[in-house]
């Protein structure tokens, strides 16, 4: 089976800097708790289910129609659960990335996914599709590697991979704490967050990485929803800005 993305060697790494016990398993989520609540919390009403995004955006279940090139710097809104940001993004840092980003997002990719991956001190991580249909569809649609051009500081945004070659396809990450340790495994940054951080920094991590990445391919929100109700999630996202 596929290894699920980020990681086998960024969890190793993760661990150093920041004292997470982080997966080490190819699934990278289905094994460890890092970050998880302690207490007992109450019980909290499943989110009710949305139209999947293969109704919505039927020309999802095609990646190969999604190849436009992104502008040479533009900027995405994201309207969240925790809160909305800015990613700005500058197509010199990673064209691939930059391009597939701008993809997804103008594609209705992010609408209604949730942050199912988050590390205080590491990182939050998203872009698996709520509908499973979808999802399918672009675990494989794979982008070449690129040179690292900017380092993973804070607030920076970068496509997830596992440790094979060229395995970024739509998982991205926004970077907490200081990870330069990354950037010597081809973790290429595209963009930063602009505006917002503080809600980046809100979004709910009592779930740690224990939601299973497997689960979340093969079953989308319905899982995580009814397992994992305190997730955040993004609403919509939308190109807002580009020169």
């Amino acid at each position: 089976m596929k290894a699920f993305l980020l990681l086998g060697v960024l969890a190793l790494t993760a661990c150093a800097k920041n004292d997470e016990p982080v997966s080490t398993s190819g699934s990278s989520g289905g094994g460890s708790t890092a970050g998880a609540a302690t207490t007992a919390a109450a019980p909290v009403t499943p989110k009710p289910s949305g139209p999947l995004a293969s109704t919505l955006h039927p020309d999802l279940l095609d990646p190969s129609k999604f190849t436009a090139k992104a502008p040479d710097v533009f900027q995405a809104a994201f309207t969240s659960t925790a809160g909305d940001f800015v990613i700005e993004v500058h197509r010199d840092w990673a064209p691939n990335g930059a391009d597939r980003f701008y993809n997804l997002v103008k594609s209705g990719f992010f609408d209604d996914t949730r942050f199912f991956r988050v590390m205080g001190g590491f990182m939050v991580q998203f872009g698996i599709n709520g509908d499973p249909a979808v999802a399918s569809k672009w675990k494989n649609a794979n982008l070449q590697d690129e040179p690292v051009k900017q380092s993973n500081k804070p607030g920076f945004v970068t496509f997830a991979k596992t440790g094979a070659p060229n395995s970024r396809s739509t998982q991205i990450f926004i970077n907490y704490g200081e990870n330069a340790n990354l950037d010597g495994m081809s973790f290429s940054p595209f963009g930063q967050v602009i505006k917002g951080m503080d809600a980046v920094k809100a979004i709910y991590k009592g779930y740690g990485e224990t939601p299973d990445q497997g689960a979340i391919q093969s079953q989308g929100n319905a899982y995580l929803d009814a397992k994992f109700p305190r997730l955040d999630g993004v609403k919509h996202a939308e190109i807002v800005g580009g020169k």
